[in-house]
């Protein structure tokens, strides 16, 4: 019979140095009696992950337990049937984008597109921010324009309707713009051919992303990022390293606070690209900056 007080005080110890960056918190209500999902739980909790985080890595320890008889505190969770993920090859899933999307520019508007795509950079993005639908159409249908001609794949950031019209390689949804789709637009956009990417801020989200079998996850915000407001705390470097692992079989993204000093650091987690924002459009010199980054991503590049 499992000690669930003993194995908890295992599993917490196993990783307090990976995830020292992280204050305890309360642990939830349980949602199951079973010993080795409440020594999960308790575990998880005191290593700084959110309920709804805590919750996942618990169930998934029981899972693991379940199916092979160990509770294994040394071991982080990082099977994809422990945690109910979908099995692959998916059976509805949106169309393919490369496993490694390489070097990934987040960017204001299309000229910024246009330079990076000629800089260079596989895979850009349009993040335009307007409340003025005939200018969103004007922006995505230039933004498609601008990568014309070069190797560049671009997303179109919330506009998927958009995307779709003007003939973009993909479009990118944050966790609250999937959650507010339908099923039916869903279809919609899976039935476009367009490439799906999606935000996600813990184990929860991955899961919800997962839900729909997008073409990429993006992980983050890695390190802090004056951006946007983050209602999740900076994830770092052991997390993503084990959002990573769970997530082997789907291309992701890292994303948030990244620059190139820390390249190496993040592309040993297995993640297969890396999204930058200030690194470029803040730079003195954005083609040398992007040709920097380049270079420290060891020119990894989709595949």
């Amino acid at each position: 019979m499992t000690d669930t007080t003993t194995l908890a005080r295992d599993i917490e110890r196993a990783h307090a140095a990976k995830f020292s960056a992280f204050a305890p918190l309360p642990a939830p209500a349980p949602e199951s009696a079973a010993p080795v999902y409440r020594a999960a739980l308790a575990a998880c909790s005191a290593l700084g992950f959110i309920a709804h985080d805590a919750q996942v890595l618990a169930h998934a320890w029981q899972a693991r337990w379940e199916r092979t008889g160990s509770s294994a505190p040394e071991l982080w969770p990082c099977a994809a049937q422990d945690f109910g993920l979908q099995a692959r090859p998916h059976a509805a899933p949106f169309a393919a984008c490369p496993q490694q999307l390489g070097l990934y520019a987040v960017l204001p508007d299309a000229a910024w597109v246009g330079r990076m795509a000629r800089a260079g950079v596989p895979t850009v993005q349009l993040r335009f921010k307007s409340d003025d639908a005939a200018a969103i159409a004007r922006e995505v249908r230039a933004a498609v324009d601008a990568v014309a001609g070069t190797p560049g794949l671009l997303f179109i950031n919330d506009h998927w309707r958009e995307a779709i019209s003007a003939g973009a390689y993909g479009a990118h949804l944050g966790q609250e713009d999937l959650d507010a789709l339908s099923a039916v637009e869903v279809d919609e956009l899976r039935a476009s051919g367009l490439r799906l990417g999606v935000s996600t801020h813990g184990y929860a989200e991955m899961l919800r992303a997962d839900a729909v079998q997008p073409s990429y996850i993006a992980l983050g915000a890695v390190f802090p990022t004056t951006l946007k407001r983050m209602a999740t705390a900076p994830q770092g470097v052991a997390r993503l390293a084990a959002y990573a692992a769970l997530l082997r079989d789907y291309p992701t993204v890292a994303i948030g606070g990244i620059g190139a000093d820390q390249f190496g650091a993040i592309l040993d987690t297995g993640v297969g690209s890396i999204a930058v924002v200030r690194a470029l459009v803040a730079a003195q010199d954005p083609e040398a900056e992007a040709a920097r980054l380049l270079r420290a991503m060891g020119s990894v590049a989709p595949d």
